[in-house]
């Protein structure tokens, strides 16, 4: 029998980089000072350190709220050290958190629980913190403030989770909304999406669903076609799939999606070998993240389309 845990996986990312830039020792006592930390942030909550992996540690919790404010904590005070270091030494936190049965042998820890916080933390983008709706039950209605991502395919698991974000930051636009625990949406199986309008610098594109699937990409066999050195040959591909408009990362160094809500903060993803369903409108940056102004950054708009948003690893 397992016990009712929550579990939580928080990774330093960037950290190739670090150790390229000042080199194996000093990368290597740094990435250990900041696991040291984490650690004892997760304990001061009530958490329990299972293990150090690398540039990430592995903590589980008696209590949801604990380790809610645990990596709230996390994320605030980690990224006002980060505003004083050097661009090439900055390593963001992305953690995952959730709930569940959890089995302890010798010391280490099992179950989907377990398995679903480490894919989270893998999915979560820099300065990010992704957590299941049991994190979210969990938690006084008010204390924390979330946004719901909707439905998402975790690899290995044969049912989509509901994942929320949790919106750390100190300063927050009243955009945001608490809710309370949210059963599963169903996902509909029709779209009323027609076609999506593509646009970077100054080339504009229309595709309707009969033109798809389409490649974004670097060469002529791209159906839009971005020059530029960061974009793979063909980097990514657009398709219809159950009544949804899917873009599908297929390239060397990933891809970044942007949602534009009404008027509030902006949702964005990072695609490695994944795929999320757009809707709406926003922004996709090949080859480099969105923050990076100089990123090759289409911006796309859908006609109807799909609102749950989704991803999932492709099989590899």
């Amino acid at each position: 029998m397992g016990v009712s845990s929550t579990v939580v996986f928080a990774d330093l990312t960037g950290s190739t980089r670090v150790f390229e830039a000042i080199g194996n020792a000093r990368a290597t006592e740094t990435v250990t000072r900041l696991t040291q930390w984490i650690g004892g942030v997760c304990q001061a909550h009530g958490g329990r350190v299972v293990k150090s992996l690398g540039d990430g540690v592995f903590a589980i919790f008696t209590s949801g709220a604990a380790a809610t404010h645990a990596v709230i904590e996390l994320q605030r005070y980690h990224q006002k050290r980060l505003q004083a270091w050097p661009a090439p030494l900055r390593m963001a936190l992305q953690i995952g958190v959730a709930s569940g049965d959890v089995v302890e042998v010798e010391g280490d820890c099992f179950g989907d629980a377990v398995n679903l916080a480490s894919r989270l933390s893998d999915l979560a983008g820099p300065g990010q913190i992704w957590v299941t709706d049991t994190v979210i039950s969990q938690l006084r209605e008010g204390a924390v403030q979330h946004r719901d991502l909707g439905l998402i395919n975790i690899r290995g698991r044969s049912e989509m989770s509901v994942v929320h974000r949790i919106d750390w930051q100190e300063e927050v636009t009243s955009f945001l909304t608490v809710p309370a625990a949210l059963a599963p949406l169903p996902r509909s199986a029709d779209s009323s999406f027609g076609q999506i309008e593509l646009s970077w610098l100054d080339v504009r594109s229309m595709f309707s669903v009969e033109q798809l699937p389409i490649h974004l990409g670097r060469v002529d066999d791209a159906q839009f076609v971005v020059n530029d050195p960061r974009v793979s040959r063909l980097h990514a591909r657009i398709e219809m799939r159950h009544g949804s408009c899917v873009l599908i990362d297929v390239s060397t160094y990933g891809t970044w999606v942007r949602f534009h809500g009404n008027g509030g903060p902006s949702t964005e993803i990072a695609l490695r070998r994944e795929e999320c369903v757009l809707h709406g409108r926003g922004e996709i940056g090949l080859g480099a993240p969105l923050s990076d102004y100089s990123a090759p950054t289409i911006a796309f708009n859908t006609t109807g389309g799909d609102v749950t948003l989704s991803r999932r690893e492709i099989a590899r």
